[in-house]
């Protein structure tokens, strides 16, 4: 199956995407690890995207759309492909839909998962990042005092930098969060009830435990 999974930051898309890369045998594309790929290596590109996610903005189209086709025409795919994290704007969206036909390709389903916004705000504020391995992980998920250590590779210091391992991205701080919920709103929404004209769209109460979303999921799918 090749599948696109939608929803706004901190709703849950990463775990549920690993999860259903594993049961469904699907490759998990995140544009956003792409993204942040460019931004470690410091390039000037890497440099441009950093400050416009730093800002809670969207990167510009026409290098996604870019990153996008070059991934999907890589030949690790034949059990499809799990896109998240784009289309991100109904320019983009209406793109993708001649890009796929234009590489011969589909999507057998477009799932939108959906959290209030509060409850975002209180999951992605409390959000940490580990500079050597780029694990994200959330402080309600430890004791009152923040980890020195990386629970996934170690790391207390990114050795390249002389910079602690965990730090919190500026776009996980509260202004930036609301500010990003407010761009899917405007801008991603309209992408998906796009996609809903040619390809089946399905909403996923994303609140719960993520086994509870992942079930939620799976019946959709089969």
């Amino acid at each position: 199956m090749n599948i696109v999974i939608m929803g706004p930051p901190g709703v849950g898309k990463g775990t549920q995407s690993h999860g259903l890369e594993e049961k469904w045998g699907m490759v998990h594309i995140s544009t956003g690890d792409i993204l942040r790929m460019a931004i470690r290596g410091e390039s000037e590109l890497g440099t441009k995207v950093q400050e416009v996610m730093n800002l809670g903005d969207l990167v510009p189209d026409e290098l996604m759309m870019e990153v996008i086709k070059e991934r999907l025409s890589q030949g690790d795919l034949e059990n499809g492909w799990l896109l998240d994290g784009f289309p991100r704007t109904a320019v983009q969206a209406s793109a993708f839909i001649l890009m796929l036909e234009e590489i011969g390709q589909t999507i057998d389903a477009v799932l939108v998962v959906r959290a209030p916004a509060e409850e975002i705000v209180r999951r992605l504020n409390g959000r940490i990042t580990c500079r050597a391995c780029n694990e994200v992980m959330n402080l309600v998920g430890f004791a009152s005092t923040a980890p020195k250590f990386c629970p996934f590779c170690g790391a207390s210091e990114d050795s390249k930098r002389g910079k602690p391992a965990l730090y919190q991205r500026a776009d996980d701080k509260e202004e930036t969060i609301r500010h990003r919920l407010e761009v899917f709103r405007k801008k991603t929404l309209p992408a998906a009830w796009l996609l809903e004209e040619k390809y089946p769209l399905y909403e996923i109460d994303g609140l719960g435990t993520p086994e509870e979303v992942a079930r939620r999921i799976s019946e959709v799918l089969q």
